[in-house]
């Protein structure tokens, strides 16, 4: 028998943790079963896709069906019905599971559950070339790697690595499908090390655990991330932790890690107690607040905050002071997404009682809500895409700096680029870094400080790796003129920076730029000159962002000539 398994995934670098599954449990139950793995993903030309899938010689196609290629799986079935009405087609995944049931051709067979637990009865009828409609398969006892030696040679060369420590989660969140299901399930510790031991020697560029709420259980998680610091080499391991369940062991442990090795994605969601409560988010968000910051000061571990917009009791006010609460607490990206309405969740459940609208083809988006009407969640959306756009990067880290020590409505901030973002067309135009230099160059130009906010957008700029200055950044002292004074007054050694062998060198490759006292300030490279020179050197610090190291020199500039 012949089976082939496509993962469609949302991007090339991901990859699908339940196709190997499927493969193991298909080999461990048709032992003679010849099975080709493929991945593609959403973005795939269809009629490619279609061709190919419709020509391979297969007495089985099986897909892993998940919300964001529903659509995609749903047409390339319609249309393989027509082509292929001999081949049996196996679905499974969370959009099957819990989602609405479309029309699907009669030679479709839906899998529920884990596919660890499908029983002997489905691969008998699978052989037997005669499957019901629907299997149920339950809960697997046990939920062991699927990966082999080869597969990181093969379909996970140049992906992420999707690993599994355990299955549930430990809260029942409504807007989330874990909340479907009851209870945690651990692996052991010494299975998970042995497992991690077999994975980490092929460095995979991102090991991505999908534990739900991964430092639910602390001192497992520490553990986890012990022998993580110690065997991961240049992987990089992500997890999905909850910001209030840390302990003053973790932080520890934790300001010791190397810049770079974890990723953090933490869900806040909002700070609006009353929405919290209407979807059983159990959070307490003090200790989450201050977990957060004390995080993000450390600066060697990236942080991916998340809020959803839409939540039941959520309003206008109460959004835009989670906005404020998120960027003051200084994660490395902030996403702020529609909630999702999915089926089988709790919020769909109460839909009708919180007065939420939403899409009717996944990802279900919120589109009102008894607290949000229509055109106020549209600009809540859109004020959401222009934080993200400018801050969710490493371009302008010391001007959000300043702005938050300044600013006392950091939402009001960004609802005027927005305005201006608007005006100027910028949704339609590539979002560069020079682009968004200029539009906040543009916002701020009315603003007191307004030189101040131009010497930091520079700086910005220089520390990003450019050896130039837009336009829109050009000083009166150009950065000529901060390299030739330096190039007169600096000693033929001087160390650390060059010996008299490396002087050239290091003028060839370092870039210079003057800065007023109050911006040494800010930037914190001195406190107290009347300005300086400051060198921005090929290196990059030991930081998440690894931005070019700046260092200020030993050396005065000549006053400006008015």
């Amino acid at each position: 028998m012949r089976c082939t398994l496509l993962a469609l995934n949302a991007r090339f670098t991901h990859s699908c943790l339940a196709l190997f599954a499927v493969r193991n449990a298909l080999e461990q139950h048709l032992p003679d079963c010849e099975i080709k793995l493929l991945a593609g993903t959403i973005n795939d030309p269809y009629l490619e896709t279609l061709l190919s899938l419709a020509d391979l010689e297969a007495d089985a196609l099986f897909f892993s069906v998940y919300i964001w290629n529903v659509d995609y799986v749903r047409r390339l079935v319609a249309d393989l019905a027509t082509l292929r009405p001999d081949c049996p087609i196996v679905m499974g995944g969370p959009q099957v599971t819990y989602g609405p049931q479309p029309d699907w051709p009669g030679q479709c067979t839906i899998v529920r559950g884990e596919i660890e637990a499908a029983g002997a009865a489905f691969f008998a009828d699978l052989r037997a070339g005669n499957l019901k409609r629907e299997y149920e398969a339950g809960v697997a006892a046990a939920f062991p790697s699927p990966y082999r030696e080869v597969d990181f040679a093969g379909p996970l060369r140049n992906r992420a690595v999707y690993y599994e420590s355990s299955r549930g989660c430990p809260f029942s969140c409504s807007y989330c499908l874990s909340s479907a299901t009851t209870g945690v399930r651990h692996k052991g510790l010494t299975e998970v090390f042995a497992e991690l031991r077999s994975i980490l020697p092929h460095q995979p560029k991102s090991l991505r655990f999908v534990d739900r709420t991964f430092n639910a259980d602390r001192q497992r998680a520490l553990a986890i991330w012990r022998f993580l610091a110690e065997h991961a080499g240049p992987t990089k391991c992500h997890f999905e932790i909850s910001p209030d369940l840390f302990d003053e062991e973790m932080f520890v442990f934790l300001a010791r890690v190397p810049a770079g090795l974890f990723e953090f994605e933490i869900g806040l969601q909002t700070t609006n107690p009353a929405s919290l409560a209407a979807v059983n988010r159990t959070m307490n968000l003090e200790l989450a607040q201050t977990a957060i910051a004390r995080l993000a000061a450390m600066d060697t571990i990236h942080l991916h905050l998340d809020l959803i917009l839409g939540l039941p009791h959520e309003t206008t006010a109460s959004f835009r002071a989670s906005v404020n609460a998120a960027i003051s607490l200084a994660p490395h990206y902030l996403q702020m997404g529609l909630l999702k309405v999915l089926p089988g969740t709790g919020i769909q459940r109460r839909q009708a009682e919180f007065g939420i609208e939403c899409g009717q083809s996944p990802p279900y988006p919120v589109l009102a809500s008894r607290w949000l009407e229509r055109r106020s969640l549209s600009r809540l959306f859109w004020f959401g895409k222009i934080v993200e756009a400018f801050f969710n990067n490493r371009y302008f880290r010391t001007f959000f700096r300043y702005l938050r020590a300044t600013e006392t409505d950091l939402s009001a901030f960004f609802d005027g680029l927005l305005a201006h973002c608007q005006a100027t067309g910028f949704f339609s135009l590539s979002p560069t870094q020079e682009l968004m230099a200029r539009m906040l160059c543009e916002i701020t130009a009315s603003r007191a400080d307004h030189q101040l906010l131009l010497e930091l957008l520079r700086y910005d700029w220089l520390r990003c790796g450019h050896r130039f200055l837009p336009d829109s950044l050009r000083p009166a002292y150009t950065l000529r003129d901060a390299q030739n004074f330096l190039w007169q007054e600096l000693p033929q050694n001087l160390p650390p920076f060059y010996d008299h062998a490396g002087r050239n060198e290091f003028f060839k490759q370092a870039t210079f730029a003057r800065f007023s006292g109050p911006a040494l300030k800010e930037t914190g490279l001195s406190q107290g000159l009347r300005d300086g020179l400051v060198v921005f050197l090929p290196e990059r610090t030991a930081s998440v962002e690894r931005h070019q190291r700046a260092v200020l020199m030993p050396m005065t500039p000549p006053p400006l000539r008015v």
